[in-house]
């Protein structure tokens, strides 16, 4: 997924050195609003490969970002670009080191995703909200050429090179600002989601109002995996007749 920031971004970005001859690689490749796809392979990459979660245009192949490393293997592409996926994805952490560690020595990564401020849009979630310190935070272990924010909508434009001597920096602990609790928030853990699913409970009437919001659904159906019985529960009460 791309938009036209995205693609002036990555052509002011790209040499044709960094794609021809090279093993390229597009995370979250489906063609929705626009993609890099046609410009990259108008350089002549050896090999180019999209992957998302689902088969679309512009998706080779079907690979979650979180399995890149053991289905690529490590240090196995010259390119990477992974657009408007990043505050989508549970464990943003797993998702990172991933995308760090299929870049070859001297590869270049470029990123693009969203800042606090930009609306909720659940494809099929949204977690996450990073702003240009968090990039420079998480990845202090690469060369950044390029980082600086979307200048038409809250977001981060990211391009950088991985050190011909690479070692990763450990950010599993590091706060991002979570877009469901409003505040800044490791990485989300079940017991997290527990006392979230406790707060639901207790504010029935005010979800009762609310419930079409597509915020409390993704909640609700995210719950769903973390605390099943919860949820169950939930449903009932939310059923339940509101009290005059």
């Amino acid at each position: 997924m791309c938009n036209k920031v995205c693609i002036d971004f990555g052509t002011a970005n790209f040499k044709e050195g960094d794609i021809r001859g090279k093993l390229v690689i597009e995370v979250g490749a489906m063609d929705i609003n626009g993609s890099l796809r046609s410009f990259m392979e108008s350089f002549g990459p050896r090999k180019y490969i999209g992957v998302d979660i689902h088969m679309g245009p512009g998706v080779d192949m079907i690979c979650k970002i979180e399995d890149l490393k053991s289905t690529f293997g490590p240090d196995s592409f010259d390119l990477v670009v992974c657009t408007e996926v990043l505050e989508h994805v549970e464990d943003w952490w797993e998702a990172i080191h991933n995308l760090k560690q299929i870049v070859n020595p001297g590869g270049a990564l470029l990123i693009t995703t969203r800042s606090r401020g930009f609306l909720f849009h659940g494809f099929p979630f949204d977690f996450w909200r990073y702003e240009v310190s968090d990039m420079e935070n998480i990845f202090s272990d690469f060369e950044i050429k390029n980082l600086r924010s979307d200048p038409k909508e809250p977001g981060v434009l990211f391009f950088a090179r991985k050190p011909l001597k690479f070692s990763e920096n450990n950010v599993k602990k590091y706060k991002l600002y979570s877009i469901l609790f409003n505040r800044r928030l490791p990485i989300v853990k079940k017991k997290i989601f527990r006392s979230a699913v406790f707060l639901l409970l207790r504010y029935k009437m005010v979800l009762q109002c609310i419930w079409g919001s597509a915020l409390v659904r993704q909640l609700v159906e995210y719950s769903k995996r973390k605390c099943p019985k919860l949820v169950r529960a939930l449903k009932i009460i939310l059923k339940s007749p509101r009290s005059s």
